[in-house]
């Protein structure tokens, strides 16, 4: 394969991209021309609604072609386009060939939780220490354990599911609403809970749970959104904070008296205005932070 590099300033990007497709790329991708530098910018964006913007000022676009000749035709194609105007050809090399198996998986270590709590990819020893575990592998739904939301509900469910002698699970019924890979309700699970509910809107993410869990050992009753019914001891939501607004009085229906929610997906400055949307119900406070995200949390 070859890519062929462009520079193009963020008006250009969306015109240079869909040439680029229709000039049958194998794959096209934008990135931060000054990332990991002083002058990198951080976009955020959040599902259903339009990106912040194309890209950054200084965009490097680069598109994969499967030969050099296709790669320089298009070059050649692009740069006497009236859009391309402003935009720059970096060059065209080949990508060497590559384990790509390998190599993903080399970008997916066990994750420690807690000292004795890890995740660990099943192409990886369990450490000596892990005393609980989730066997989990990168898939098409969210949810690995590398992500400081996902670790952070980990935390909280670590710290609040330890069992003691003579009592029950202090968990109780738990709900995992957008559930993606299901590792929440393996979590909940690992530390003893019975009766959860691992929800998702996308069916792929309910498959991709129910998989997680027979492979785990660990018993969840999968499903979409509908199979959500009654009270719950513990209602976990790793989405993000437009979704969860927009969930608040439903989420917090399903939290039985004395019932705990959780809630990230959350960037610190978004707390004020989630406490907002479920002040009706439930006072949030931020439980836990990590890399700019928080974990919320409320006890009805």
């Amino acid at each position: 394969m070859f890519e062929l590099s462009l520079m193009c300033p963020e008006d250009c990007i969306e015109p240079v991209s869909d040439a680029l497709d229709a000039l049958d790329a194998l794959s096209v991708s934008v990135e931060d021309a000054d990332a990991q530098t002083d002058a990198e910018q951080a976009l955020f964006g959040e599902p259903g609604m339009p990106p912040p913007k194309d890209g950054w000022q200084r965009s490097r676009v680069v598109a994969l072609f499967p030969s050099e000749v296709a790669a320089r035709e298009a070059q050649q194609l692009l740069v006497v386009q009236d859009f391309f105007v402003g935009c720059q050809v970096l060059g065209v090399a080949q990508v060497a060939e590559q384990d790509w198996v390998r190599l993903t998986q080399s970008q997916f270590a066990p994750v420690d939780i807690t000292p004795d709590f890890w995740i660990v990819p099943t192409w990886h020893e369990l450490p000596a220490q892990a005393v609980r575990s989730i066997r989990l592998d990168p898939g098409l739904a969210f949810g690995t354990g590398t992500h400081p939301t996902t670790r952070m509900c980990l935390r909280w469910i670590a710290r609040n599911g330890a069992v003691q002698p003579g009592a029950g699970n202090p968990l109780g019924r738990v709900l995992d609403y957008g559930c993606g890979s299901g590792i929440l309700a393996i979590g909940a699970a690992k530390f003893g809970a019975t009766d959860i509910d691992a929800v998702d809107i996308d069916p792929a993410a309910v498959e991709s749970a129910a998989q997680n869990a027979q492979a785990n050992g660990v018993q969840l009753n999968t499903g979409l959104p509908d199979k959500a019914r009654g009270e719950y001891q513990t209602v976990l939501a790793n989405i993000l904070a437009t979704p969860l607004r927009v969930l608040a009085p439903l989420l917090c229906a399903h939290v039985a008296p004395g019932g705990h929610l959780v809630l990230a997906g959350i960037l610190e400055r978004q707390a004020d205005e989630l406490k907002e949307a479920y002040a009706p119900w439930v006072r949030l406070e931020v439980a836990d932070t990590e890399e700019g995200w928080i974990l919320m949390t409320a006890q009805r």
